[in-house]
């Protein structure tokens, strides 16, 4: 593909030879002739000198100079993910139902759609058009799912949960597996609550694999437009999560969290549970969320509290192992001047 062409279907513009001939995209530290690649973090200066990328996208002519063509973007990570799209080509399936796959006479099946090896497909199941579900996956009675949806192998939607269009879902995914409730009887066992509810997965939704999302108790559980969650993440029953909201991997929400719109959550961030988490929220990894949280705040720690103040605490952590010399070498001058004193006094 000729740089020119990437340039414009990334809606950028052109530094040097437009014709230049591009076979692939790599990382700058790495990149072969022949490939583009990308500055975007001022870290990976130093690796211009040295890189064997034929064009380099970047926000900056004077980056490339005049012997490096290069495509001229105000967001080169952005324009990077999109020219790595225009050669990527993911695993795909032929239209059509596997012969091993199981199909309910009661599911209804759109135009174009691809049903692997030892899928299961319920009663009265509704999939869109254009619908990918690779092996081994199963669909519960009554689920639905919308236009473009890829499913990929072993994940399992539960019975009357619903996916919108464009969601997809990454290997081993479950979707409305019963909530974590119990209710204790006098003898202090444990009397298990219906868990009646579904789940609901707005468009442009990606899952990361291993993911649980549990149906509600009662109504629904649901994830807005646009929204991405990493690997390993638990998204407790009757929660919801606004759009384009990111958890990364291994985020943990109880019950009953509510989640605002473009919320970012760290690493392993762990959230109790029937609070609310203010839109535009930045969560820093292992965060541990115990109560409600305004709108914009970043926040750190466990419990979790407004970054700036976190990172005066660590640099005040780093010094604590200094601090029994410190006391040590204290008490001994203390010692002198009192036998000092004492000495004087006599």
């Amino acid at each position: 593909m000729r740089l020119g062409e990437i340039a414009e279907r990334t809606g950028c513009r052109v530094h040097g030879d437009a014709d230049l001939e591009i076979t692939g995209v790599a990382q700058i530290e790495n990149a072969r002739p022949g490939e583009l690649t990308f500055l975007s973090n001022v870290k990976y200066r130093k690796y211009l000198a040295t890189t064997q990328a034929s064009a380099v996208i970047t926000d900056r002519e004077s980056h490339l100079g005049e012997d490096r063509a290069g495509i001229i973007s105000p967001h080169p990570y952005l324009t990077f993910a999109e020219a790595l799209g225009l050669f990527h080509r993911p695993a795909q399936q032929n239209p059509g139902i596997d012969s091993r796959a199981v199909v309910a006479p009661t599911a209804v099946i759109g135009e174009g759609v691809s049903i692997g090896p030892f899928v299961v497909i319920g009663e009265a199941v509704r999939i869109g058009d254009r619908v990918t579900i690779m092996s081994g996956t199963v669909v519960y009675e009554g689920a639905e799912i919308g236009d473009d949806t890829l499913i990929h192998s072993q994940c399992t939607i539960r019975e009357r949960c619903r996916l919108g269009s464009r969601v997809i879902l990454q290997n081993q995914v479950v979707i409305g597996g019963d909530g974590f409730g119990y209710a204790p009887r006098p003898d202090r066992t444990w009397q298990k609550i219906p868990q009646t509810g579904v789940v609901i997965i707005e468009d442009e939704v990606e899952i990361g694999s291993g993911t649980t999302i549990d149906r509600a108790t009662i109504g629904e559980t649901v994830i807005r437009r646009g929204t991405k969650i990493d690997n390993l993440s638990h998204i407790g029953h009757g929660s919801s999560i606004g759009r384009d909201t990111l958890l990364c991997a291994q985020v943990g929400l109880a019950g009953s969290t509510h989640v605002g719109n473009q919320v970012i959550l760290g690493g392993q961030v762990g959230v109790a549970g029937h609070l609310t988490i203010g839109d535009g929220v930045m969560a820093t990894a292992q965060s541990g969320i115990p109560g409600s949280v305004e709108p914009g705040r970043s926040i750190s720690g466990s419990p979790a509290i407004d970054h700036r103040a976190w990172r005066r605490f660590c640099a005040i952590f780093d010094q604590i192992a200094e601090w029994p010399k410190e006391i040590r070498a204290l008490r001994e001058r203390l010692t002198v001047i009192e036998d000092s004193l004492t000495r004087h006094n006599q």
